[in-house]
């Protein structure tokens, strides 16, 4: 493999303190299934719900190797196959008149291959992260992939001809958010037709719990605490977007920072949630809003976080 297509190319490894609970055991074994039948999958859920995480968890389980690219608003199609390059210009300085300055400049066009060409090309696994926020015209030469199993390349550099066959062995994992996002593209309907859609609840709380321990190093008490006050939040109508695992982390990782005790009478630990739960459910930040948050909070906080109640209980 040569330096310029390994250093393109990942290594897919689950993260050491990745947490497959039933759910996740489910959504995998789903997802290796429709791969297996020869079709791509796309995992589609709110921001935080650990798309991309599961997404490579799933790659990972695949074994090939890996091709991420991220989504994005300048995206041209060349940017996923590659384009036409080569320019080269030369200086020469005159040894006998120093005031002569001699510039030559030559053109030689070579084809320089992109990720997902790459990944047709060697079999690679290939993860299209949030896919919608790059613009629909950019991903149409995904569609003969994905059906025909044919890359359409505007060239001749690949065997004299215009198209390559995609090999067997490659694969096509895609994330996305749900259309209402900010910064997200309608994807075409011919595009969507052709993956297996797999649409990501938010996680059981089980499943968030075991999350949280694992990545924050918090007891698995104090952890179940801070699943149910976002939990709680969750299943309140006081946010405009819902609060998710992310912003469980987010708390866990800060309590760890402030050193402060997941406690109703700590009052570091209240302004953390405050902080951090108020600004990811909203992106308004309204003062009234604000205020609404922080008293079912408050609530959240004085039913869950006392010494009666260790650790709260599931609802």
């Amino acid at each position: 493999m040569s330096t310029a297509i390994a250093s393109t190319v990942l290594e897919p490894v689950s993260l050491p303190d990745f947490v497959e609970t039933e759910y996740v055991k489910d959504v995998t074994n789903r997802a290796l299934g429709y791969v297996k039948a020869g079709f791509p999958v796309h995992l589609r859920g709110i921001s935080g719900v650990g798309k991309t995480t599961l997404a490579i968890h799933i790659a990972a389980r695949i074994g090939r190797p890996l091709i991420l690219i991220h989504g994005d608003e300048e995206f041209t199609t060349s940017d996923l196959i590659g384009s036409d390059q080569g320019y080269h210009m030369r200086k020469v300085r005159d040894n006998f008149i120093h005031s002569v300055l001699k510039i030559e400049e030559s053109m030689s066009k070579q084809w320089v291959d992109n990720r997902l060409t790459m990944a047709c090309k060697f079999g690679f696994t290939l993860l299209y992260d949030e896919y919608t926020r790059s613009r629909p015209e950019a991903n149409n030469v995904l569609l003969s992939v994905l059906q025909e199993k044919i890359l359409d390349i505007p060239t001749t550099s690949h065997s004299n001809s215009n198209y390559m066959k995609v090999h067997p062995d490659f694969t096509a994992l895609f994330t996305s958010n749900p259309e209402e996002y900010a910064g997200v593209h309608r994807s075409q309907d011919a595009l969507r037709d052709r993956m297996i859609t797999i649409d990501l609840e938010s996680l059981d709380k089980k499943t968030e719990t075991g999350i949280v321990q694992a990545k924050s190093g918090l007891s698995y008490e104090d952890a179940k605490k801070i699943v149910n006050i976002v939990s709680g939040l969750r299943d309140s109508d006081v946010f405009e977007f819902a609060p998710t695992v992310r912003g469980c982390l987010m708390i866990a990782k800060s309590v760890q920072v402030f050193n402060a005790r997941v406690h109703k009478d700590d009052k570091v630990f209240c302004q953390i949630c405050f902080d951090i739960l108020s600004s990811e459910t909203s992106r308004i930040g309204s003062k009234s809003n604000k205020e609404r948050v922080m008293q079912v909070l408050l609530k959240l906080i004085d039913q869950y976080c006392n010494d009666i109640n260790k650790g709260g209980s599931y609802v």
